[in-house]
């Protein structure tokens, strides 16, 4: 009795667990954070620069994102040439970005709103920061003391060797690397 129990019971198990996890989905869930956090920060960052009076009118709401976007750089800028928020975008979902904001939507339920438009939203994702108390540039790749010159801003002129790209981010730390007292 016990057993047939539990074989009738083990399909409904199995889609709960399958439900718990959120791998391969674009929602957002406890377990990855970092899903759509490219997304949420550009729309909350922007909306805080939309006055409290401004924050129902979708014009005022849209004009701020094309502002905000202007200046930024890197996974911001990519979200905003996808939302069509940057003059060279190629579409613009913007009136599906900025109407839901207007009725005061969450960030996060509006970049879920959007996935179905725009997929590569989803696979926007910041990334891991590095831990530079515990980090050996040693053994790091050259490509990836490139990406943190470049993510800087920097450039190492005439560096072919990974042990020049070293001495360089070695040069560069202490204007770059916040370190607490």
């Amino acid at each position: 009795m016990k057993v047939q129990f539990l074989i009738c019971l083990l399909p409904y198990l199995v889609i709960a667990a399958r439900h718990d996890t959120c791998e391969g989905s674009c929602h957002i869930c406890s377990k990855h954070s970092t899903i759509l956090a490219v997304c949420i920060k550009v729309l909350n960052d922007a909306m805080a620069k939309v006055d409290s009076k401004d924050k129902s009118n979708q014009d005022k709401i849209a004009e701020a994102i094309r502002q905000h976007c202007g200046g930024l750089k890197g996974k911001e800028h990519k979200l905003c040439f996808y939302i069509g928020a940057l003059p060279e975008s190629a579409t613009s979902i913007m009136n599906q970005v900025s109407k839901p904001l207007s009725w005061s939507m969450p960030a996060e339920k509006v970049c879920e709103k959007l996935k179905p438009m725009d997929a590569q939203i989803c696979e926007l994702k910041y990334d891991k920061s590095i831990d530079w108390k515990t980090v050996d540039l040693k053994k790091l790749r050259a490509k990836e003391l490139k990406k943190i010159l470049e993510d800087w801003g920097e450039y190492c002129k005439g560096c072919k060797e990974k042990s020049e790209f070293i001495s360089r981010i070695e040069e560069l730390k202490p204007k770059y690397v916040k370190t607490e007292l």
